[in-house]
């Protein structure tokens, strides 16, 4: 048995794991990568990535198929879902091609095969043992589904659907979260008879309640059925599709089901409560400096409790690295970290709901200012419906901007600078936003907060 000894060993190379390899490398430590896969995990190989590169063919057939209102002359013929695969797939092997050529030239040993934690400075994999003078845990997630309900044949999960070589003729989503209501919008752009079935009272329910509001109308006028409050409770598939009954004995029937009830932390059989990491329903628990209950071991990205994004593994996966390495990184809230749903329309947020904002606050202490896309031209352009809606303090910060239109996302690097910052509207009021762009309704709207609107009330 070999023994490896290094400054730092990280397990698992998804976003969380090798962004923590990158920049400790950069910080002059001696790395060891630890992945049983490949090296990108879930957001490069079956989740953001690839679910995006759909959603732009989506947004292409969308675009192909109302081709006649721009006065373009175009015919959709249908979805070649194997030329579409290699283009998804095209991509995913230039970025991963890409990813280990870069750990590579920055000097980090990749170490391929499952790795066990199996004391608090080690790691076994295969017949090597690596011995980290730290060790960071970032074995990633997996997507769930429920008792009961196997995956295989016609019940999908998002990484199945991924994969799937046609384009099914209706489709229910069990989930109307990012994952559910993404996966709805590709199909429904493709031509599928889509009906979503949401427990709680709202989709996308993580995001205010006015947005979740907009969404709910913009599905329906595209005609994607949904059910919300209403439970799963059981489902059955056969040669000719699936059986889905709901609470209350409603039944639905479609050629698949989608599970999209979210992602639960990838731990079972790594060694962590073994080796006594402190855990909760297979977490693993940190302190805000994303240290364990057993020094020198870390954890990062989906197995720690709260937002499952892979930006929030890679600004995770940073932190520790400067945390071990003395720089005493600023910590980032889970609230202000952005959020986008990649449907259409998108959803972009950042910072507090105005629910939230009026329990922290109290209602007399907020301010809001609501500014819907019919009134910018870039927006019109795009034929897209939304609103940006901003929350301040009164006499305060920004504390929250909710956004929802075609290609919001784009526009929330500047809203989660603001928020994070604490910026006041009249402190971003003065600065210009080119025209025509989305990008001025932020502009509209923190000129309006901030007394002084023009071309709003």
């Amino acid at each position: 048995m070999a023994d490896v000894a290094v400054d730092l060993v990280v397990l698992g190379g998804g976003s969380g794991g090798y962004s923590a390899a990158l920049r400790a490398s950069q910080l002059g430590m001696s790395v060891a990568l630890v992945e049983k896969d490949k090296v990108g995990g879930t957001c490069l190989h079956v989740g953001c990535i690839p679910t995006k590169a759909l959603l732009h063919a989506a947004e292409v057939a969308d675009s192909v198929r109302d081709a006649a209102k721009f006065g373009v002359d175009a015919t959709l013929g249908g979805i070649d879902v194997a030329a579409v695969s290699v283009y998804r797939q095209g991509i995913i092997d230039s970025k991963f091609k890409g990813l280990q050529g870069l750990l590579k030239a920055r000097g980090i040993t990749t170490y391929d095969g499952y790795g066990t934690l199996t004391s608090p400075n080690t790691v076994q994999v295969g017949d090597t043992r690596i011995i980290g003078t730290n060790v960071v845990l970032a074995t990633g997630s997996y997507a769930k589904t429920l008792p009961g309900l196997e995956i295989g044949g016609r019940f999908l999960t998002s990484e199945q659907a991924i994969t799937l070589d046609y384009v099914p003729q209706s489709a229910i989503v069990l989930g109307g979260g990012v994952i559910g209501v993404e996966f709805s919008s590709v199909w429904r752009s493709w031509g599928t008879e889509v009906t979503i079935v949401e427990g709680l009272p709202r989709l996308v329910p993580n995001e205010d309640e006015s947005v979740s509001k907009q969404f709910e109308r913009a599905f329906r006028k595209r005609g994607i059925e949904f059910k919300t409050g209403v439970r799963f409770e059981s489902a059955t598939q056969d040669a000719n599709g699936v059986t889905v009954t709901l609470e209350g004995g409603e039944t639905l029937t479609a050629d698949v089901l989608l599970v999209a009830i979210g992602r639960g932390a990838q731990t079972a059989n790594c060694g962590f409560e073994e080796v006594g990491i402190a855990m909760d329903r297979g977490y693993v628990l940190t302190n805000e400096r994303l240290l364990t209950n057993i020094p020198g071991v870390y954890a990062v990205g989906d197995i720690v409790p709260g937002l499952q994004l892979a930006h929030r593994g890679y600004q995770h996966g940073i932190f520790v690295a400067e945390e071990i390495a003395g720089l005493n990184p600023m910590v980032v809230s889970d609230v202000n970290i952005p959020k986008v749903t990649y449907s259409e329309p998108e959803i972009a947020s950042v910072g507090l709901s105005e629910s939230a904002a009026k329990e922290q606050y109290g209602d007399a202490a907020i301010a809001i200012y609501d500014y819907n896309l019919a009134g910018n031209g870039k927006s019109h352009i795009l034929e897209t419906a939304g609103s940006i809606k901003v929350i301040r303090v009164v006499d305060g910060p920004v504390v929250g901007v909710h956004m929802i239109g075609a290609r919001v996302g784009e526009l929330l690097g500047e809203a989660q600078m603001i928020v994070n910052w604490e910026a006041h509207p009249e402190d971003v009021a003065p600065h210009l936003h080119a025209h025509p762009t989305q990008n001025e309704a932020l502009g509209e709207a923190f000129m309006a907060l901030a007394g002084k609107p023009l071309h709003a009330m």
